[in-house]
């Protein structure tokens, strides 16, 4: 059960209307590493999760705040289109049409289809997808991911940073920027616990080693035909988990031989030619 606090988690609040801006700010809400991604990635972890309570709660409580900051967002883009002068645009467009192919524009759709208000899509308008979450019931596997997403979305907030002139957006964005650092040390700091914990980082931890092929668990393939990758901490000394050595093979060989398919039955309707053996 859920209840809706009326108040901003932050004030977003733009100084004036920006239709393009605000066709840009569709990425962190609707794009693959948006809030709407991360809102729904952290909330069927913790819906799915059978660990310790701790974690349940931390992917709820991460989770629900990100449910705030889809409304910040959809808030903040819905208050740059209000107002919007939509003459100025059109003319802007008839009147430097490279400008608008290159940089971008105002998204029709923002006021075709959904009336001057934020949309569950990118900034290009591709819609939002739950291919783009992950809920693994792994959680070192789903904490690593959560992290990783943090860092895509943070940097696509200082980048809207950076782009950003209208003070009230930016400020928005320095409190969302903020948060994204709090979430990347708190999944960072959950990682660290799990790999101690169980006392291995490879997933999943409870696969036994001895089932795997160990001779070839930790070695480096030098396949790019350089040379440069062999002088990288992962190419020799003791592997990050401890279990084994990192070892660099500069010429690698197949351990297979050639593959060879049989022919397909006649009512298939391949091309009936084998492959040569």
């Amino acid at each position: 059960m859920f209840y809706h606090i009326k108040e901003l988690q932050y004030d977003a609040r733009p100084a004036g209307p920006d239709p393009l801006f605000a066709a840009k700010l569709q990425e962190i809400l609707g794009g693959q590493y948006g809030e709407i991604s991360v809102m729904m990635q952290y909330l069927f972890q913790g819906y799915n999760s059978r660990a310790d309570a701790k974690y349940r709660d931390l992917l709820l409580d991460v989770g629900t705040e990100e449910m705030a900051h889809v409304e910040m967002l959809a808030t903040l883009i819905a208050r740059l289109l209000d107002k919007a002068p939509v003459e100025e645009q059109d003319r802007m467009y008839r009147s430097q049409p490279v400008v608008a192919a290159v940089m971008g524009g105002t998204n029709p759709q923002h006021i075709i289809a959904s009336g001057l208000g934020a949309m569950p899509v990118d900034s290009v308008g591709n819609r939002w997808t739950a291919s783009y979450i992950g809920a693994s019931g792994n959680l070192l596997a789903d904490f690593r991911a959560n992290l990783t997403a943090e860092s895509m979305g943070r940097l696509q907030a200082v980048r809207l940073y950076e782009m950003a002139h209208d003070p009230g957006v930016k400020d928005t964005l320095s409190f969302m920027i903020a948060r994204d650092t709090a979430h990347q040390n708190q999944w960072a700091a959950a990682i660290a616990e799990l790999e101690q914990r169980e006392g291995d980082l490879v997933v999943p931890t409870t696969f036994p080693r001895h089932l795997q092929k160990q001779e070839v668990a930790y070695d480096l393939y030098n396949l790019s035909r350089g040379e440069a990758s062999k002088e990288g901490r992962w190419a020799s000394g003791p592997s990050m988990d401890g279990k084994g050595t990192f070892n660099y093979v500069a010429d690698p060989v197949p351990f297979g031989p050639k593959a060879y398919l049989h022919p397909a039955p006649y009512w298939v309707h391949d091309t009936m030619v084998p492959m040569m053996k």
